[in-house]
């Protein structure tokens, strides 16, 4: 009995505290930050359906403000009763008293008797992955015959859509990845221009909110380690039990100092070799693996041209924003091609394209780019200042022979005429323009 009253005083807190950072008795102080329309755009699409709303992405990419920002739409906009949204963030220490699956349904249910919602409740939960079993809950939630619930949850791991919950929804959840802020969005954000000096700018600095109110190189630098460490860490290393952590901190600077350039296991497994270093394919593999399931890096595997089938082997890999690079990394701020590949990819993926590279036999396409029924080809280049540079990349796309668009794009400030029909764009006008 005593215990049942210790844990029964310990909600009670708990909810108390929910009470700072929801709508319920007044409106919470804190900020909302800048508003990501794109993404709230297609959250608010897809509210008032049965389907569980999921939003992924790395750390610190604004997820919890993207939640922050639909809920005060739910209520300012769409007039919901702020006693129907239940937000709780599990990023913040003040909860680690739920710690699962039961806790969470505990808290609700108090919730739900201290401040009776009438019709549809909106539950948004921050880090969802931090509770254990809450894909059973979640399920439970969305699919109560009783009380109609609403599901909004984020997680910075992308095996959160694998495994049990993903088995048991069958498909009713829709997903919405948040990446750094694009281009558009730190133009937006810094009240600048589209200009030559603004995306180079932008491509040496980052996309992630929280940077942009950290005002010297060095502050960024520890910012950037505090966030590799805290991604390698708890993202990775405590949650899929790997022993070999430096192994895992060298795999990610070799895939850093290797952005745009096809490897392979085997190939990094000889790499490390090398350096005196023992490991194997399963490891290496099952280590790139959980970099990809935390949104830190991407890859682009090669599809053949001439079968359109995927190619096993080598890959390209890119990081999910630049500030690793540019920050940690700043003997590396010299690979202008490197960087430029790195943000047309990026630029592509946040536009919603699947993103390959183009194989065949004596050349390669930087990226075949597919939405729906469209695809595109894109060649990335730094400047087109030779005949020989010009041939290469204009030359590639004249070998595929369909009518999908074709693009060159490079830092050159005059646009080239080719006879064949390929376009010739400023990268910084080719991103910008992108949808």
């Amino acid at each position: 009995m005593h215990n049942i009253g210790l844990y029964s005083n310990i909600m009670n807190t708990t909810l108390e505290s929910l009470s700072t950072i929801n709508y319920w008795e007044k409106k919470p102080e804190f900020s909302l930050g800048f508003i990501r329309a794109s993404y709230l755009k297609s959250l608010e699409d897809a509210s008032g359906s049965k389907l569980i709303k999921v939003i992924v992405g790395q750390r610190r990419t604004g997820k919890s403000y993207i939640v922050r920002q639909l809920i005060d739409v739910l209520i300012t906009k769409r007039k919901v009763n702020p006693r129907n949204v239940f937000y709780l963030n599990k990023e913040l220490f003040e909860y680690d008293t739920i710690a699962t699956a039961s806790d969470l349904a505990n808290i609700i249910k108090q919730y739900e008797i201290e401040f009776k919602p009438k019709g549809k409740i909106y539950i948004l939960i921050d880090e969802v992955q931090n509770i254990e079993n809450w894909e059973k809950l979640t399920v439970s939630l969305a699919q109560n015959p009783v009380k109609d619930y609403e599901i909004i949850i984020t997680g910075s791991n992308s095996s959160l859509l694998s495994g049990e919950l993903a088995s048991l929804l069958s498909g009713r959840f829709i997903v919405t990845e948040v990446f750094p802020f694009s281009y558009v969005e730190y133009l937006d954000y810094s009240s600048l221009p589209n200009t030559r000096e603004n995306f180079l700018k932008y491509i040496t600095t980052s996309g992630l909110p929280e940077v942009f109110n950290l005002h010297t190189d060095e502050v960024k630098r520890h910012y950037f380690q505090s966030l590799k460490d805290t991604i390698l860490l708890k993202d990775i290393m405590y949650r899929y039990k790997i022993r070999d952590y430096v192994l895992l901190g060298d795999l990610f600077l070799f895939l850093t100092h290797n952005v745009g350039s096809l490897t392979s296991v085997p190939a990094i497994i000889k790499y490390f070799k090398s350096k005196m270093r023992q490991t194997d394919y399963t490891t290496i593999s099952n280590y790139i693996s959980f970099l990809e399931e935390a949104f830190i890096i991407h890859q682009a595997p090669r599809l053949s041209l001439k079968n359109k089938e995927l190619l096993s082997g080598e890959k390209k890999y890119y990081l999910n924003d630049m500030g690793f690079r540019n920050y940690l990394y700043p003997q590396l701020i010299n690979d202008v091609g490197g960087q430029l590949e790195n943000v047309v990819f990026m630029h592509l993926r946040n536009a919603g394209y699947e993103v390959r590279v183009g194989s065949a036999t004596n050349f390669e396409i930087d990226f075949i780019a597919t939405k729906g029924v469209s695809t595109m080809y894109v060649q990335v280049s730094y400047l087109l200042v030779s005949e020989k540079t010009k041939e290469r990349e204009f030359g590639a796309l004249e070998k595929v022979k369909d009518n999908f668009p074709k693009f060159v794009v490079s830092m050159d400030d005059i646009k080239l005429y080719s006879p064949a029909g390929i376009i010739h764009e400023k990268i910084w006008d080719f991103i910008y323009e992108l949808k």
